[in-house]
């Protein structure tokens, strides 16, 4: 029986051409398997490993430094870690002319998703977590979280409509808001590999940019399995051209009971119930990216009113009592 793939916090990239067998990711290759290409490094405030198996070493590097090169332009565009990227300047200006095609297309995904979740994904929520890390920076921090005062002046500057946006500029309407694209980021640069990949001739992939993704069968005819451990139980999916994405609020706590995370209702400036993680298959990375990050901050009513407009989706909810 063949090993699922753990899912896993680095990025990692597996892909075989013509039929060729794919090594899973952490295992040891078998005598007579196609060479394995690798790259780690730092990407997305993450540590990233991209490993390629490939029947021709030569050509497995170059389409491997191919996608580190695609995945490192995406980055200059979209990351809060880096004071260089284009998201970063529209944050510290609060316009951005002549901003890059790829952030363009990406707010318009956001707008999507912002609409088909009525409101629950809100890039804008940057100033409650400016709000909730300045709380705790303090050393005598009320482990409860931000005063009910400076919360709500961090949520009158969120909000999705005080962002327009087009190909000639960016614009946020007030002082002091901020975009992260932290809940579809990893997703929309999956989805990029991945269209790489397919225009090299792959037609079998696993792409694991933060956010798995999936391209044609595995080489054997089969799924790709997928096994999401932090599940209680751990679940498996198996996926053919579909996408994976995990999102709890164990992701980064604030505080010890992680009741304050790193996962904000834009409209309260609450945090999502610490206890929750949930998994979204969906057709991209970047939808099921950002309607993990969404449904993670619903009742399970609006999730089931939420899920019934998406055919193309499946929700699978884990809580501390499975």
């Amino acid at each position: 029986m063949r090993t699922p793939l753990d899912r896993r916090k680095v990025i990692a990239l597996c892909a075989a051409m013509g039929g060729t067998a794919l090594v899973p990711l952490g295992a040891t290759p078998r005598p007579g398997a196609e060479p394995m290409v690798e790259w780690t490094g730092v990407m997305l405030g993450a540590v990233a490993t991209l490993r390629l198996s490939h029947p021709d070493r030569r050509a497995g590097k170059e389409l491997l430094s191919r996608a580190v090169a695609e995945a490192r332009r995406l980055e200059a565009i979209f990351s809060i870690y880096r004071d260089d990227t284009a998201l970063s300047e529209l944050n510290r200006h609060g316009v951005l002319v002549a901003p890059p095609r790829e952030l363009v297309q990406l707010l318009s995904l956001c707008d999507d998703v912002w609409r088909t979740t009525d409101g629950a994904f809100d890039p804008t929520v940057q100033p409650l977590w400016r709000c909730y890390a300045d709380h705790f920076a303090t050393g005598d921090a009320d482990p409860a979280g931000p005063s009910p005062e400076v919360l709500a002046a961090a949520v009158k500057l969120v909000g999705w409509t005080n962002v327009s946006f087009n190909r000639d500029r960016i614009v946020l309407a007030y002082r002091g808001m901020g975009l992260t694209l932290n809940g579809i980021a990893q997703g929309y640069i999956t989805d990029r590999v991945v269209d790489l990949l397919r225009q090299q001739g792959i037609a079998s992939s696993l792409v694991d940019m933060g956010e798995i993704r999936t391209l044609g069968h595995r080489p054997d005819g089969g799924a790709w399995q997928v096994t999401v451990e932090n599940a209680k139980p751990a679940r498996t999916f198996d996926l053919i051209d579909k996408a994976v994405a995990t999102t709890g609020a164990s992701g980064f706590q604030f505080n010890a009971d992680g009741r304050c995370n790193h996962l904000f209702n834009p409209a309260t400036g609450q945090c999502a119930k610490p206890a929750i993680s949930l998994s979204v298959v969906a057709s991209t990375a970047a939808r099921a990216d950002g309607l993990s990050t969404a449904f993670a901050l619903m009742d399970e009513e609006t999730r089931q009113r939420v899920l019934a407009r998406l055919p193309d989706a499946q929700l699978y909810v884990n809580t501390a009592q499975g």
